[in-house]
């Protein structure tokens, strides 16, 4: 295993050299290409690569924040994302991954510390889509916060309903997404199911709807609809490279319901075998549900196999670090 490890991590430190006389943001295009791929450290080191370590670049800063994101490093990837901001204070992208960023330090935090970051992740998120109103990731990400956040941090389902709104002249698939979210925060599931499959009706990428819905089920305890729903997802995904991070989705569902272990792991390995994988579904953080799965199944030997795999990819990568612990 220590020789697997050893092959692996020096692999991943042999490609993570950027091309010789390549501009900064062809680098940076090769960073984010790795990100993509779930290869953290190459794209850690790319953007290391670059003059001053990649400071002064808010694509680069950003991209760093990102990368820590996919990691769960929430102090270093909220530091990245301030500075990106700094540098261009008028990027709706640049914000809306801050305000993710502070999101996922909040979860980790004190009632009291995690209060005064509320505030800033709202502040974020608005700044985002005032700064660009035709940004259906920030629109949904605003409406999200809206519709769970407490009212005294700026919370409110009447909040999350205009932003559905917008959402209509935007990308209608994501207003039916979160106006089912909305329904279901009302314990309207009647209502709520109806706004799922609008979703997938008008969905450019119907296999990431679909996840949505047989998760629905599966909350619901409705584990017939909640298999077919998963069905229909893997099989729209498996013909559209672009939603192939259904299949790490549906393989969540599964998961997060403590279900059928044998379908999420193929569903993984489906999806880490699949070309087009994306910094949605980190290929080192799926490599380590797939280890805790085979495990689950008896197979202690293909675990340690993916745990070596997502440390050649994300050698700090603490969930891996920690699962022989």
């Amino acid at each position: 295993m220590r020789v697997l490890m050893i092959g692996l991590l020096a692999a991943a430190v042999m490609t993570s050299r950027p091309i010789r006389g390549a501009t900064a943001s062809q680098t940076i295009a090769q960073a984010d290409q790795a990100l993509q791929a779930g290869e953290a450290d190459k794209a850690l080191q790319l953007i290391g690569s670059l003059p001053q370590g990649g400071t002064g670049s808010g694509e680069a800063q950003n991209l760093a924040c990102r990368v820590h994101y996919a990691l769960q490093n929430w102090d270093k990837a909220v530091s990245e994302c301030e500075q990106a901001t700094g540098l261009d204070d008028q990027n709706s992208a640049y914000h809306l991954w801050l305000g993710r960023a502070l999101g996922l330090k909040a979860e980790h935090v004190s009632f009291l510390t995690a209060y005064g970051l509320g505030k800033r992740v709202l502040a974020e998120f608005e700044t985002a889509a005032r700064l660009n109103p035709r940004s259906a990731d920030a629109l949904m990400d605003l409406g999200e916060f809206y519709k769970t956040a407490p009212g005294m941090i700026g919370g409110g389902v009447d909040k999350a309903e205009r932003v559905a709104q917008q959402l209509d002249g935007v990308e209608p698939s994501r207003a039916h997404q979160l106006r089912a979210r909305i329904a279901e925060s009302r314990s309207d599931f009647g209502t709520a199911e109806r706004e799922y499959k609008e979703a997938i009706a008008k969905a450019s990428h119907p296999a990431l709807r679909w996840t949505e819905l047989a998760s629905f089920y599966r909350s619901r305890k409705r584990e017939a609809d909640m298999t077919a729903a998963l069905g229909n997802a893997e099989s729209a995904a498996r013909k559209d490279p672009r939603a192939t991070v259904a299949l790490y989705d549906g393989a969540g569902v599964l998961i997060d319901g403590k279900l059928d272990p044998v379908t999420a792991a193929r569903l993984l390995e489906e999806y880490l075998a699949s070309p087009t994988k994306t910094e949605e579904g980190p290929a080192f953080e799926a490599r380590v549900r797939l280890a805790r799965l085979k495990k689950q199944l008896g197979d202690s030997n293909g675990a340690q196999q993916q745990i070596a795999a997502a440390l050649a990819l994300a050698h700090d990568y603490k969930p891996a670090l920690d699962f022989n612990r």
